[in-house]
């Protein structure tokens, strides 16, 4: 009798062509739902990224994708998948120290001066694409260490939120290697972090405390509506994968939540030129951050 042998089934190898019908519509999709937008040149990006969710469920045409995403009984769960995919993201801690000297410097002196005028000595601030975490942990360590100075007598939160699930988790779970600690210094490790194996360190208890992650769909007006109350956003390299339609949008919902006399940062390559005119750039020493006028600035014309 012969042996029969286990044949292995063929590779799936997806329907790579950019311009395929399919894979517009899912463009389109990817668009109404989170805001990024992928241009003509950048499709490449997304077939990509879908290649990878259509060998995990084995599917080789784009037409069938769609399906999974759109009409299928999992189309919730393989977007959200998808999703993951296409925010992938790099930082590292301290990425951005001019911004961190024009809060210490500049920012955080104005804002308290005003808010404890009226008794107020609490500070809020929004990550928004917080990404792995490093930002949040970053703002965390910086305000601690100005507890006993600048900020003696107050308190403060961090929410931090982002679309991906896969950099939540990271961020949550807060265990870094030598790459996103690069710019941490030695004093700041052996205080905030602990040894987690494998030359890895994770945040201690006390970062952890300090930051509130959440899943935000920066497009998601009903949860964009419930972010009020804030005094600095920082929105880095994110606004980068929005069309003009969809930073106006976000950006708007930013202005809305910050208190009058907030701060919003931006990457070092971002601007609102052509986006926004409601808010007033400032530059500072090394960068640059919007400021949302007071009443009496905006009644009275006055300029920063």
């Amino acid at each position: 009798m012969p042996i029969e042998i286990a044949k292995t089934p063929p590779a799936i190898v997806p329907d790579s062509n950019p311009k395929t019908p399919a894979y517009l519509k899912i463009r389109d999709l990817i668009y109404r739902i989170s805001g990024i937008y992928h241009s003509e040149e950048k499709l490449y990006l997304l077939v990509s990224r879908c290649a990878r969710r259509m060998i995990a469920l084995g599917v080789a045409n784009p037409v069938e994708y769609l399906e999974h995403l759109t009409a299928l009984g999992n189309r919730d769960a393989e977007l959200r998948l998808l999703l993951n995919e296409i925010t992938i993201g790099e930082t590292y801690m301290f990425r951005h120290p001019a911004q961190l000297d024009a809060l210490r410097d500049l920012i955080l002196p104005q804002i308290l001066a005003a808010k404890g005028s009226v008794g107020l000595k609490r500070l809020r601030f929004w990550c928004a694409g917080c990404s792995t975490g490093e930002e949040p942990y970053t703002l965390a360590m910086f305000l601690n260490e100005e507890k006993s100075k600048l900020l003696a007598g107050w308190s403060f939160d961090i929410l931090a939120t982002d679309l991906n699930d896969n950099s939540l988790e990271t961020a949550r779970a807060g265990i870094y290697g030598e790459y996103a600690l690069r710019s941490t210094s030695d004093t700041l490790r052996r205080k905030y972090f602990k040894e987690a194996g494998e030359k890895r360190l994770q945040a201690n208890d006390l970062l952890k405390a300090q930051i509130r992650f959440d899943r935000i769909n920066l497009r998601d007006d009903s949860k964009m509506l419930f972010q009020k109350g804030m005094d600095i956003i920082f929105c880095c390299n994110v606004l980068i994968y929005f069309d003009l339609a969809s930073k106006r949008r976000v950006v708007q919902h930013f202005y809305a939540n910050l208190l009058p006399g907030g701060y919003l940062f931006l990457g070092h390559a971002e601007s609102l030129f052509q986006v926004d005119d409601t808010f007033r750039l400032v530059h500072f020493p090394g960068t640059t951050a919007y400021w949302k006028p007071t009443a009496a600035a905006a009644a009275g014309g006055v300029k920063k």
